[in-house]
């Protein structure tokens, strides 16, 4: 038995800065989009004609349309309508319809459900399941299933290589959909679907009508959802669950189970008429309430008589198309969730599915047939979710919280027996609000936490800083819990932790720093379209690119045409842009080769969060100055992939001499990230990718950000402040001491006499002023 409790942590708004320019740009919502951007068809010069498309085209049986996209990989999705697609860049090429080859002698082609584990594709194709391999193209037979399966479910962890988060996305459920618990047959395999074996229940349902099998690694226990006529709930197989049922829910109809990725516990439960949600693995399900503003129209969709069509998801978000050509918006809140609806628009189709490209952006995909070629194109309506929840008319409220992050966001941690992990976060709120922030675990049963908040200095606008102090155990080491209620202590499990707003706005889709100064009202982008300028003081900037103070001040002119609104960074916190790759306007990938950043206007007011020893250098790492030097007449600029050495080659000679010099380069095998200094203002980075193995072109361009947060450094030196108030101090104390013993003296009486004299004669003076002398 291994001795390691595995717990797995993720941050409840993730997000990511983006960096501008050509052959490398920033991501697409920080670019200005339109609420309803106009319908794109993208097609390649050649139709995408993969392994899987042959003979038996296949397709999806239900009435609605399905999106199943990877939890993982964000290019791959799976669309579910009358014909089925596979896609690897997000629906950008044209697509055949997917087939089965003839020699898996499925049948009818009629596919039922669909999941993706790891690698592979499952599908269950006329009551069988069925593997595609996308990457080695190859399909394969699962065996050991000997009954009819109409459904297959499983979840995949995505933040780790440990083999404890790999066995997540292994483990995977076969089962037949509606029929009877006492003579349904559940199979389970650990092997990505390649071999099941069948799943015994361990106890013994009365009455149930239809039964659903879920795998629920955050609980790392298996799940049935038992129908008795108009209500369900939940069983588990494992302790401390398997002890009682969750608590019923009315059930009106057949429910699909969406699970929102993040092993959260976050179960999606709906048909054409219902909506249902769960944050605690089934445990407890509530209805999803109709909204608008802060007044409730319905407290359910049954109630507000809605027609799903389709559905999407991610970590905090919810998207519903209606056949009433109606969008509906809400957030998957800790506390509840709600909808509310966009202004209406001619946007559904029989063939319209839902998919979120990134955190507060949609599409509507519909695929269109090619007259000319078998292949289709995809119609893709982009909606910018933030920008629509400004729209006055939709009664939403500001959000309360400016910035919620922490260090802990999509990262797994291991926690020995015995041991504990402490976390940090930081939230700043609006100026005169009170959100309430609250950290949540997935399984209580294994995991215990305290979470201790407290002020921590302020922003440069007022707003105060607040700090949480989250300390994480193990909860049988907590000593605070029954022992019937902990999961076994010999057993290694998991959890998630979620940081969010208790009483969070729907308006608050992003809680990470906004991305743009624009956006956020602290620059005005009609004013740096008109001539903008701005000035670099002489104390923060060196024409020579060395460190230099200038002689004078610079007066800089904004490029806006070229830079566009500057991203938004806030000085306190280590800041590291992410790097995409586009290719004629088509977004590649992220960039993890090693690249290094110089402010254009020789802006030195920053530095490196790694030193040379820090990043393991081997040897002495370049810097701008070195490459500068070396390069001759090339210019400061000339830091690139033919130029740069790295300090971890082992044939690089050059002695490590000064390991406490910054380390300058951005990242590749190090996490090293840029530190502002306190001070306010715009930078205009050139960013160059160095590495000699990421491409053969020389990657690079400029990008602006702009630092917000610092207070202005004081006018006086710090030391001089200190000497002041030392001796105020000690004079103060000097004169308490003396004054009332010199009162006492013959001087101190005389004194004393003067300054009663000097007050009769003022309060004369005053009331003769008053006309009353």
């Amino acid at each position: 038995m291994n001795k390691y409790l595995f717990f797995f942590f993720c941050f409840g708004h993730p997000t990511a800065y983006g960096v501008p320019g050509p052959g490398i740009r920033s991501k697409p919502q920080e670019q200005p989009v339109q609420q309803w951007q106009q319908c794109q068809i993208l097609k390649p010069l050649c139709p995408v004609r993969g392994a899987a498309c042959v003979p038996d085209q296949l397709y999806f049986s239900s009435g609605t349309t399905r999106l199943v996209k990877h939890p993982c990989k964000k290019n791959i999705a799976l669309y579910l309508g009358r014909q089925i697609f596979l896609t690897t860049d997000n629906f950008e090429s044209s697509l055949l319809p997917c087939s089965i080859p003839t020699s898996m002698q499925a049948g009818i082609p009629e596919v039922t459900s669909a999941h993706f584990a790891g690698s592979v594709l499952l599908l269950v194709v006329n009551r069988k399941v069925y593997v595609y391999d996308y990457e080695a193209n190859s399909w394969n037979a699962s065996t050991g299933i000997e009954h009819p399966v109409s459904h297959i479910s499983g979840d995949n962890c995505c933040y780790s290589e440990n083999s404890f988060c790999m066995d997540i996305s292994n483990l995977v459920f076969a089962y037949l959909h509606g029929a009877q618990i006492s003579q349904t047959n559940i199979y389970f395999s650990d092997t990505r679907g390649y071999r099941f074996q069948k799943f015994a229940h361990e106890r013994q349902h009365v009455g149930p009508l239809s039964s659903i099998a879920k795998k629920l690694p955050d609980l790392a226990k298996i799940s049935q959802e038992s129908v008795f006529f108009s209500q369900a709930m939940f069983s588990y197989s494992d302790h401390p669950l398997n002890r009682s049922f969750g608590l019923p829910f009315d059930y009106n109809g057949t429910l699909d189970i969406l699970m929102a990725p993040g092993q959260k516990g976050i179960l999606i439960f709906w048909f054409e008429k219902s909506l249902l949600v769960s944050r605690n693995a089934g445990q407890l399900v509530d209805p999803v309430r109709v909204q608008e503003g802060q007044h409730i129209l319905y407290p359910s969709i049954f109630d507000a008589n809605i027609t799903i069509h389709s559905i999407a998801a991610n970590e905090n978000e919810l998207a519903v198309l209606t056949r009433e050509s109606n969008l509906y918006y809400g957030s998957l809140g800790i506390l509840s969730s709600s909808l509310i609806k966009f202004a209406d628009q001619n946007i559904w189709s029989a063939e319209a599915a839902l998919l979120f490209t990134d955190v507060g952006m949609l599409e509507i995909l519909t695929p269109l047939p090619d007259s000319t070629f078998p292949a289709f194109d995809f119609q893709r309506c982009s909606v910018n979710i933030q920008e629509i929840l400004m729209d006055p008319q939709l009664h939403t409220d500001v959000c309360k919280v400016k910035l919620l992050q922490g260090e802990f966001a999509n990262k797994m941690y291991t926690i020995d027996m015995n041991s504990q992990l402490e976390l940090t976060a930081l939230m700043i709120p609006r100026p005169g609000t009170s959100p309430v922030p609250l950290v949540m675990v997935s399984n209580p049963h294994s995991l215990g936490l305290q979470a201790v908040i407290y002020e921590d200095g302020y922003t440069y606008d007022g707003n105060t800083k607040h700090r949480l102090n989250i300390s994480l155990r193990q909860q049988h080491h907590w000593g605070r819990a029954d022992p019937n209620f902990t999961s076994s202590i010999k057993r290694p499990t998991i959890s998630t932790i979620t940081l969010d707003i208790a009483n969070k706005e729907i308006s608050c889709v992003d809680l990470k720093p906004l991305i743009s100064a624009c956006y956020n009202g602290i620059l005005d982008p009609v004013a740096l379209q008109d001539n903008y300028s701005y000035v670099i003081e002489r104390d923060a900037y060196d024409p020579n690119f060395r460190g230099q103070k200038a002689s004078e001040d610079l007066q800089v002119h904004y490029q806006y045409e070229k830079l566009g609104c500057p991203l938004l960074v806030y000085y306190d916190t280590p800041w590291k842009p992410v790097v995409e790759l586009w290719r004629e306007g088509k977004f590649q990938e992220v960039v993890e080769a090693e690249f290094v950043l110089l402010e254009v206007n020789g802006l030195f007011t920053y530095t490196y969060s790694l030193t040379a020893g820090a990043a393991r250098c081997s040897s002495q790492p370049q810097n701008w100055t070195t490459v500068a030097g070396a390069a001759g007449g090339r210019g400061p600029f000339a830091w690139d992939r033919e130029t740069y050495v790295s300090c971890h080659d082992p044939d690089n000679n050059a002695p490590l001499t000064w390991p406490e010099v910054p380390y300058q380069i951005l990242g590749g095998p190090t996490d090293n990230k840029v530190i502002f200094d306190q001070r306010n203002g715009i930078y205009i980075f050139f960013i160059s990718i160095v590495d000699p193995d990421y491409s053969y072109c020389h990657l690079e361009t400029t990008f602006s950000v702009y630092v917000y947060g610092a207070f202005p450094l004081s006018i006086i030196p710090a030391e001089v402040t200190i000497v002041l108030l030392t001796v105020a101090t000690l004079l103060s104390v000097w004169l308490a001491y003396v004054t009332p013993k010199l009162l006492h003296t013959e001087r101190g009486l005389r004194l004393k006499h003067f300054w009663v004299h000097l007050y009769r004669r003022c309060r004369k003076s005053c009331a003769c002023f008053q006309g009353r002398c």
